[in-house]
């Protein structure tokens, strides 16, 4: 009855159904390729969403049943962290509740009140099984209030293994992914939140890249959610749904995250390789940037990095010249607790 009860909460009542599986058919792809960057058009085969109205995954019973079976939020609490000038990278003894991450995130001692950040990340398909997660993201957070989009594999939220876009909303401990709760707002016909990437970067062959962003209108105070080089609006959370968020964010972070049961084997993170510094190779998160107060976009150009478990996961924070163009990477990953080959 419960469940029953979630059900018609979320889901409201549909203009039409359209019974496919929705994927993103054209991402960027880096410079190597001249490909033009758009998002899809995914419901062109039944002649669009009608006049007025968006695109939303319908929930199911077995949708709320694995949300059951979801791990504790991810901590926000770091031990050991080391800015950009570091050339030993350390590992962290805290306990992480089973998530080990290789990220970097804004420094400790920067005063900015953000109200945004961006990257462009490449997409991989990361190997896991049962419980396990493997995830790149954008985290930005103020408090206990947390906001993430990225790309994972989770075969626990979404009942199969492929590489698919995901929000997060987090409150203390209180987690919600994508539609599963109310409170995002959508506002795109095209695209719905979950969708699976049709293509997925080939390690040292061809990577495929996504543009996303998080980012707070200075009108309403609302948090957006923008796809693409075109920042193609996608939604938003209504600002009356944060006290912390509310004003600004204080923390920003980027890179990869990865989650393992006890006594499960630790996956790997984006490419499934420690990265080597090049990104025809390495999972990467680049043109990594936040919003200011006044909404202005900045390049940040001084980070910390961290980093769980060095045998299994690290990260690099370096520019990479693209043609003429310098691009600012991280550059980030790992085999999980597999030898690589």
């Amino acid at each position: 009855m419960e469940l029953e009860k979630q059900l018609k909460l979320l889901n409201k009542p549909a203009i039409k159904t359209v019974k496919m599986k929705p994927t993103f058919s054209m991402i960027k792809q880096n410079s190597y390729d001249s490909t033009a960057s758009r998002l899809p058009t995914i419901w062109s085969k039944d002649g669009g969403c009608p006049s007025g109205t968006v695109p939303v995954k319908r929930i199911t019973k077995n949708d709320l049943i694995r949300q059951r079976d979801l791990p504790p939020p991810e901590p926000a609490n770091f031990e050991n962290e080391f800015n950009n000038n570091n050339s030993e990278q350390k590992a962290s003894s805290m306990p992480s509740n089973g998530y080990k991450r290789a990220i970097v995130r804004t420094p400790k001692e920067l005063t900015t009140k953000f109200t945004g950040a961006g990257m462009a990340t490449s997409l991989y398909n990361p190997h896991v099984e049962g419980k396990q997660i493997s995830a790149c993201r954008i985290r930005i957070e103020n408090g206990s209030e947390i906001l993430q989009v990225g790309w994972r594999v989770d075969p626990t939220l979404y009942g199969d293994n492929l590489t698919r876009l995901f929000i997060h909303r987090q409150v203390g401990e209180t987690q919600c992914f994508n539609t599963l709760c109310p409170g995002f707002v959508q506002v795109n016909t095209n695209l719905p939140i979950e969708s699976s990437f049709e293509h997925i970067s080939q390690r040292g062959v061809k990577a495929w890249e996504i543009a996303m962003y998080i980012y707070k209108d200075q009108a309403y105070g609302h948090w957006w959610l923008l796809l693409g080089d075109k920042y193609e609006s996608i939604g938003y959370w209504p600002n009356n749904m944060f006290v912390e968020l509310a004003q600004f964010a204080t923390k920003i972070e980027w890179g990869g995250s990865v989650y393992n049961p006890p006594g499960v084997p630790e996956p790997p993170m984006g490419s499934s390789y420690l990265p080597i510094g090049n990104s025809t190779f390495d999972a990467y998160c680049k043109s990594i940037a936040y919003s200011n107060e006044e909404g202005n976009s900045v390049l940040l150009q001084n980070v910390y990095w961290y980093s769980d478990d060095l045998s299994a996961y690290k990260v690099l924070f370096k520019n990479l010249v693209e043609d003429t163009n310098n691009f600012l990477y991280v550059l980030y990953g790992g085999p999980g607790n597999k030898a690589q080959v």
